[in-house]
């Protein structure tokens, strides 16, 4: 097994459900469209069996509350059952009680059916940034321990370029575990997965997480069960650009991602990051700069 350690991590939200396709599916036709989370999960869990991974799911509510018996299969496999909110809304597009509700709501849903405290969270789109960070204290008022809601980098849609790149904690004693990047030029390069796995080339990304795990300590990486999904309802009425960042690849995602998964001593957010808690600094996340 790979000396190198890495959280493995997992955003459960189905095709429909992607900021990409926001301007055009509404909420409230979500149980109009064909849902296919369960499927594509389903092909993660036998991946990470197969190359005896562990990971945590960030489980939409939404999801959990029409699909318990997969928020269960993910228990009984031995992964971590972490929130992604209730209805996948953008923190920047909620007002704090708003924010609190859809918390609260998601994380008792996933306690229920999963029989699990869960401790993590992550905002969807890593939507948290200096214009809310009330959102940290409603996040640990809710019971959960840490955050992976920040991604160090610059972005159109998300992104705190001036935030920590190694996990840190908050003022009020939540963990923040940022997206992994790698520096160069002066600039934090996203490297941590999304739809830049599937862009760049499989060594530059294998190379720039190594790099980052060596340095670091470990590595963060996230996908979306979509990704694997070569044969979910293509969007047809969606802008090029939106096409350009969801479909593209998308047949070389389930080779790259058995690829990397050999290369890493896999495991969850928890299990990687909390028994280290307090090592973590204190960042006075008011301090940092706008993006």
């Amino acid at each position: 097994m790979s000396q190198l350690q890495g959280a493995m991590t997992i955003d459960v939200e189905d095709y429909f459900q992607v900021e990409a396709f926001a301007g055009i599916v509404k909420r409230s036709e979500w149980d109009n469209y064909e849902r296919r989370v369960a499927i594509s999960t389903r092909k993660a869990l036998a991946l990470f069996a197969e190359h005896d991974a562990k990971a945590t799911f960030f489980i939409l509510g939404w999801v959990a509350e029409r699909e318990p018996e997969l928020v269960r299969e993910v228990v009984a496999a031995g992964h971590e059952v972490a929130s992604h909110g209730y209805g996948h809304e953008r923190v920047c597009g909620l007002t704090p009680e708003q924010f609190a509700a859809d918390v609260g709501r998601a994380k008792k849903l996933l306690e229920d059916i999963s029989g699990k405290a869960v401790e993590g969270y992550r905002a969807p789109c890593f939507s948290i940034s200096q214009d809310n960070q009330w959102a940290h204290d409603i996040i640990l008022e809710a019971g959960h321990s840490y955050s992976s809601s920040i991604y160090p980098i610059k972005h159109d849609l998300y992104g705190v370029p001036d935030a920590p790149t190694t996990p840190f904690r908050l003022p009020n004693g939540l963990i923040e575990i940022p997206a992994s990047t790698l520096k160069m030029g002066g600039h934090n390069l996203p490297i941590s997965g999304g739809g830049y796995f599937r862009l760049l080339p499989l060594s530059l990304t294998r190379w720039a997480l190594k790099k980052h795990a060596r340095e670091q300590g470990q590595v963060v990486f996230y996908f979306h069960p979509w990704e694997l999904d070569t044969a979910q309802p293509r969007m047809i009425q969606a802008s090029r650009k939106s096409k350009f960042r969801h479909y593209l690849n998308l047949e070389r995602m389930e080779p790259r991602l058995s690829a990397l998964l050999s290369e890493f001593n896999w495991q969850t957010m928890a299990d990687l990051y909390l028994q280290q808690r307090d090592k973590y600094p204190v960042v006075d996340w008011q301090s940092l700069s706008p993006a």
